[in-house]
């Protein structure tokens, strides 16, 4: 026993003592250290302390959620963890630094080393909860040399059952880690022997089910100039001069605005006497014309209405000035003369019709020699927006996203929603009234929030596509990824993640933002002061909103906890029927998706907002993913979702993956109530997030695949799913995965309407037997789409066909849509 006891004083001291017999079967040494680059907690485990072997293949076990992705030194670092195993109730406890240079500490939790609990974070060691840090087990710190590096950490005596535990689930992650790599370049090889063969649908009618009629929706945020220079109408650029440096780094209050009188002048900026306390900033010109670029140019049509406006203050008098469109050859397109005449703040306008079209064209404004004149909220808008609306939306994008036919809007963003850090929260009642009292907002993805599309032009817009409306607002905390000094800051803490969220003392105040912005939705304009406000906006009816989502991506942790709660519990009192939607973070495994779907489940929260982007061979081999969810639980709103290749390129590999993963959603749309693809829209050259659904520029709407899979998805659409059993005689397994298939009844049409993927390299010849499903086979509607798996430039074929022998042919690398009329 002397010796036995020396030796392990010695391992656990971490010095290498060469073994004098076997070490005790039931236990083991576990090392537990980071990497000098911070990248987190690492596990290796010995029975001399000489010879180290790696648990989960050198990977990760903990990683810190502490800060903005990015490159600073303390971006989801972890620095010097110390691993504990609780004496009193066996629970692990990891603590760590943020940061190599600063005090703050985290703190995690876990029974078992896999699953961890929402991370906490702490200015020091001193600020942290007695029991985060309860009396260990015996560790000491140590230095080894783990392969060819030394590494300084802890070491423990653990039981050997642990190790195995950890190294076979290890195990499973890397298997099914090398079927989620998987992707069509390899089908090569993967299946060069695979011939064309034979398959049968049989379809089970006794099986229906209901399901959700709202499974297909859009998800819109103001991300890579997807509203101001995109889906907003607006054609000039910083009308508010409000751009400034806390929207980009040397962006100033006359960004896009030029001196055009060729002196290169700084055009003049002053905030006396402004049109509005929101919008401060206003130009001065003193007799010197100004031009503006807009985005990326101007782009107009021959013959087209523009709506020119601007607020302007003559404080000397009348003041003549020309507003004038020259393209980029030069020539004037369109020119009209106006008068402020007023010295104060008046709003004048003009119509505009260019000559000639112009994809690049400059708005001059030119006022008479030798007068001065204020100007603000210069405006430039097309007559022919979606609907015609005044402050409308840009048209051949908003046609695009209405092809979709989606049945619910969630706005006005995810990060954009929580924004970056509290004071950038995003505030509804700064988004609505008159343009000029609308409070502009830093985006958190580095650009101006002129906020002209607005929450009421998103009720509207909803409204324009017959679509229910899902405003989602934050849970009085910002962003997880925060990095920015707000009013509440004091440490890195604070100023970073979700620093501690809104202050305790004005959660009353925001919690009635919340309730208010129902009041304005659904409000009686005779009685409610919301609803009168609403009214006065233009729309006297509600817009009868039914849903309310409540954070986005958040960390579970107690300062989200004890907001979200709040928040909740009073929305949930005061309108009952409002169904509010929770949130479980930003991946389908972790802390965040556990303990938010805990959370939610506990206040009986109606919808889970779940989002992951993922590889593509993860959706192929996790088609089972819904199959065991508790029905008698919240439902899932699959709020963000999308495939992703090495290199982000979307095409038809991206997008037919898609369609077999919504597949097997649609076959469980009883409790998957929603799902939309994200992101939406993104700008040329001015792209912070890829994928996207559709790219645009300032003259033509680029749709990707993955656009038709989703249209082909919300325009055959049902309230009614049907089981059916694919087969295919000998295919292995392995490409029985590939291939999927729905049946569903859309009672509006009296159709029913099957849709099938085929993610195989081979032809497949389907024999469909709907039972006794009566349906005009003789005249189907077939669409298909179809193409090598690395093409981004393929659309849908339709054709009207008869398949009354029930025989369909489906390509290679395909997803086809079956629509069959219903007979009597």
């Amino acid at each position: 026993m002397k010796i036995k006891s020396l030796i392990a004083s010695a391992l656990l001291a971490g010095v290498c003592v060469p073994a004098v017999h076997a070490a005790l079967p039931d236990s083991v040494y576990m090392f537990s250290y980071a990497r000098a680059d911070g990248s987190g907690l690492r596990l290796v485990w010995s029975a001399d302390s000489c010879n180290w072997n790696d648990i989960n293949d050198a990977e990760v076990f903990l990683s810190s959620d502490f800060g903005p992705w990015g490159g600073k030194e303390f971006s989801k670092r972890m620095y010097s963890p110390k691993l504990t195993q609780s004496a009193y109730d066996g629970l692990w406890h990891c603590t760590w630094f943020v940061s190599p240079s600063d005090s703050t500490v985290a703190h995690t939790q876990s029974d078992d080393l896999l699953l961890w609990s929402p991370q906490t974070y702490h200015a020091s060691a001193a600020e942290m909860p007695a029991n985060f840090t309860p009396t260990p087990k015996p560790v000491n710190a140590a230095v080894f040399k783990i392969g060819n590096s030394i590494q300084k950490g802890y070491v423990q005596k653990v039981p050997y059952q642990l190790i195995v535990r950890l190294n076979r689930y290890a195990d499973h992650r890397r298997y099914r880690k090398g079927l989620n790599a998987e992707t069509m370049a390899q089908d090569s090889y993967k299946y060069a022997s695979l011939k064309p063969f034979k398959a049968g649908l049989k379809v089970f009618p006794d099986s229906a089910k209901g399901i959700s009629d709202k499974l297909i929706g859009i998800f819109f945020e103001d991300i890579n100039y997807g509203a101001d220079g995109g889906l907003y109408a607006e054609l000039v650029q910083n009308r508010d001069f409000e751009y400034n440096q806390a929207d980009r780094k040397n962006w100033t209050h006359s960004y896009a605005w030029t001196v055009s009188d060729g002196s290169d002048g700084v055009l003049e900026i002053d905030t006396v006497m402004p049109l509005h306390a929101n919008n401060r900033h206003y130009a001065v010109l003193r007799g010197n014309a100004v031009k503006n670029n807009g985005y990326d140019g101007i782009p107009v049509k021959k013959g087209a209405k523009y709506r020119f406006s601007l607020y302007g203050r003559a404080p000397e008098g009348n003041v003549q000035l020309e507003v004038s469109l020259v393209g980029g050859n030069g020539l004037v397109v369109a020119s009209e003369k106006i008068k402020v005449s007023s010295k104060n703040w008046k709003k004048v306008t003009a119509t505009l019709m260019p000559s000639a079209d112009a994809d690049s064209a400059e708005l001059f404004i030119t006022p008479a020699a030798g007068r001065t004149l204020h100007v603000d909220m210069v405006s430039l808008f097309p007559h022919a927006t979606f609907k015609g609306r005044e402050n409308g939306l840009r048209a051949d994008l908003a046609e695009i996203l209405a092809g979709l036919k989606p049945k619910f809007v969630r706005f006005p963003g995810g990060c954009v929603a929580h924004g970056n850090g509290v004071d950038n929260i995003y505030d509804w009642k700064g988004s609505i009234g008159e343009l000029y009292e609308r409070k502009p907002l830093s985006n958190l993805w580095g650009y101006h929030q002129t906020r002209g599309l607005g929450y009421h032009e998103y009720f509207l817009f909803c409204e324009d596509l017959g679509a229910e409306p899902l405003p989602v607002l934050a849970a009085g905390v910002p962003c997880q990824n925060s990095s920015v000094p707000s009013a509440h800051s004091h440490n890195l803490v604070t100023t970073n993640g979700q620093q501690c969220g809104v202050p305790m003392e004005q959660m009353p105040q925001y919690i009635q933002d919340v309730l208010d912005l129902i009041e304005y939705a659904n409000g009686d304009a005779r009685t409610s002061r919301w609803g009168r406000v609403r009214a006065k906006a233009g729309h006297p009816e509600p817009f009868n909103m039914k849903y309310i989502g409540i954070g986005n991506e958040d960390l579970i942790s107690p300062a989200f906890v004890e907001r979200f709660t709040m928040i909740c519990n009073a929305v949930s009192e005061k309108y009952p029927d409002i169904k509010i939607v929770g949130t479980s973070g930003p991946f389908y495994e972790g802390s965040d998706y556990t303990y938010g779907w805990q959370l939610a489940d506990s206040m009986h929260i109606p919808l889970v907002d779940e989002h992951y982007y993922v590889a593509p061979g993860w959706m192929v081999n996790n088609q089972d993913f819904y199959d065991n969810y508790d029905r008698d639980k919240p439902h899932v709103y699959l709020g963000e979702y999308a495939a992703h290749l090495p290199g982000r390129q979307s095409n038809v590999e991206t997008a037919l993956t898609e369609a077999l993963y919504l597949l097997s959603v649609e076959r469980n749309a009883d409790v998957v109530e929603m799902t939309s693809y994200a992101p939406l829209l993104a700008k040329e050259g001015h792209t912070q997030w890829r994928p996207d659904l559709i790219y645009f520029n300032n003259t033509k709407v680029k749709p990707t695949v993955d656009y038709y899979v989703q249209k082909l998805f919300g325009n055959n659409s049902g309230e009614v799913y049907i089981a059916s059993k694919l087969s295919a005689g000998n295919l292995p397994a392995t490409a029985m995965k590939r291939q999927g298939a729905s049946v569903v009844f859309n009672k509006e049409t009296d159709t029913y309407i099957v849709k099938i993927a085929n993610l195989l390299p081979v032809a497949t010849s389907l024999a469909l037997d709907l039972g006794n499903i009566p349906v005009n086979l003789s005249e189907a509607e077939v669409t298909v789409l179809s193409g090598n798996p690395s093409d981004t430039g393929v659309s849908p074929q339709t054709k009207v066909v008869g398949i009354a022998d029930g025989n369909v042919e489906l390509l290679p690398y395909s997803f086809t849509v079956i629509r069959l009329k219903k007979l009597y």
